[in-house]
């Protein structure tokens, strides 16, 4: 088998030492990625994401390992879950991390950060201007000069921006295509999609809308940066919503599933499916939905058994 390349730095060392754990039960058995693809049912390409550390191979890939070279499920499972916790962790640092960063300061008046946030020591303005009745501060000119006219100039100034302010809110609320706007009707959430203007990571394929659709897993989303939402039980299969800042995208996984179970995430009208087909899998997930913030979406599980539960 080749040499395989170093593992990515900055790697959580749980995640490195499941890889290695990995990587030494397929030279152990001899396998090459083709015939281990073949005999797994997961991709050649993802097969060698999972090997290079670049990806966290599903449980499901890691039992079917397991079976194909005679290792002990338990062992690898272990592992597996180790890593998987330490990847979590890591994705609610990169997001809290992410919701610190400042926003990126909006078109309006000089030194102002938002059209909508108060100067300091100015009192909180209404949505789109001053409270009625006080104008807003104008600077430096406020208050100065000598004459009659002295205090007209700043007045006026003042009105022209709030003027300017009213404008290019609604201009922004009623879909005037400003960079800022990632979707639907509203305000983004964050975390959110990345906007035009910021392309994705190396090895993320789709960010936002374009992701709808896409596998997870063969577009990067479901690198380390993704996180489980929100979980429940349904008998004993875990639904998940698993969720990617990165790619502004969602999707449905079950675990410790049988054949003939499936899995669907909801977002708004949208909706997709997955389901376990192979009689040596205990895991499926849906195809992505784009969304704005983890809490749009719902997963929920549908068992060969008939019961059935979502995600809250």
């Amino acid at each position: 088998m080749p040499r395989r390349r170093a593992l990515p730095d900055g790697l959580d060392p749980r995640v490195a030492e499941f890889v290695e754990q990995l990587r030494r039960t397929v030279e152990r058995s001899g396998l090459g990625v083709a015939e281990l693809a073949e005999r797994t049912g997961y991709g050649r390409p993802s097969w060698e994401r999972y090997l290079d550390g670049g990806l966290l191979a599903p449980k499901g890939a890691v039992v079917a390992l397991a079976e194909v070279t005679g290792t002990p499920v338990d062992q690898l499972t272990a592992m597996w879950e180790l890593a998987e916790r330490a990847r979590n962790r890591a994705g609610a640092r990169h997001e809290r991390a992410t919701e610190a960063v400042p926003v990126t300061p909006a078109r309006g008046s000089p030194g102002k950060s938002d059209p909508g946030e108060p100067d300091p020591g100015e009192s909180a303005p209404g949505e789109f201007g001053p409270p009625p009745g006080e104008p807003r501060r104008a600077g430096r000119g406020r208050g100065g000069g000598c004459g009659p006219g002295a205090g007209r100039t700043p007045m006026l100034l003042a009105g022209l921006v709030g003027v300017a302010v009213v404008v290019g809110g609604a201009f922004l609320l009623g879909g005037g295509g400003g960079p800022q706007r990632t979707g639907g009707g509203g305000a983004p959430s964050s975390p959110g999609p990345a906007g035009p203007s910021a392309p994705p990571p190396s090895g993320v394929l789709c960010a936002g809308s374009a992701c709808t659709g896409r596998d997870a897993e063969e577009t990067g989303c479901a690198d380390s940066r993704a996180v489980t939402a929100k979980t429940a039980t349904v008998g004993t299969t875990v639904v998940e919503v698993r969720y990617s800042g990165t790619c502004g995208a969602a999707w449905g996984r079950i675990t410790g599933a049988v054949p003939g179970d499936s899995v669907r995430v909801t977002v708004g009208s949208v909706r997709e499916t997955g389901t376990v087909t192979a009689a040596s899998d205990t895991l499926a997930y849906t195809p992505m939905v784009a969304v704005r913030a983890a809490a749009d979406a719902t997963a929920c599980a549908v068992l060969a058994s008939g019961e059935q539960g979502c995600t809250p």
